[in-house]
């Protein structure tokens, strides 16, 4: 990361930083987005799959973050017509565009656990 300059920056440089930083948390803030995120990265699923490998989320939880992530186009709702009907989860190509930060969140994780519990 580059030296953050000192009392020499404009506050619309700092500005022009911290709006896309707010938008990308906004849309991937919380506990379970970035979970359901890396459960697709591994192939469509359908609702009880991801219900079933994502430990400790509740189906109103997964339903509700499945529709945000659908609303920002990160993952695909597709529903068949078939009898019953199947609905599976898919992630987009905008979706998978998170894999580099995903993994980047994931090397800092490992650090930093290590830094803090010295394992």
């Amino acid at each position: 990361m580059t030296e953050l300059k000192q009392a020499t920056h404009k506050p619309s440089e700092c500005a022009s930083k911290l709006i896309p930083v707010r938008d990308a948390l906004d849309i991937l803030s919380g506990r379970w987005k970035i979970p359901i995120i890396i459960s697709l990265s591994f192939g469509n699923k359908r609702f009880k799959q991801m219900a079933t490998e994502i430990q400790g989320i509740t189906d109103k939880m997964l339903s509700k973050e499945l529709k945000v992530l659908e609303e920002n186009k990160l993952i695909k709702r597709t529903v068949y017509d078939s009898f019953p009907p199947i609905v599976e989860y898919s992630i987009t190509p905008h979706g998978q565009s998170l894999e580099k930060l995903i993994d980047e969140l994931r090397l800092w994780g490992l650090q930093h656990r290590k830094k803090i519990t010295g394992k």
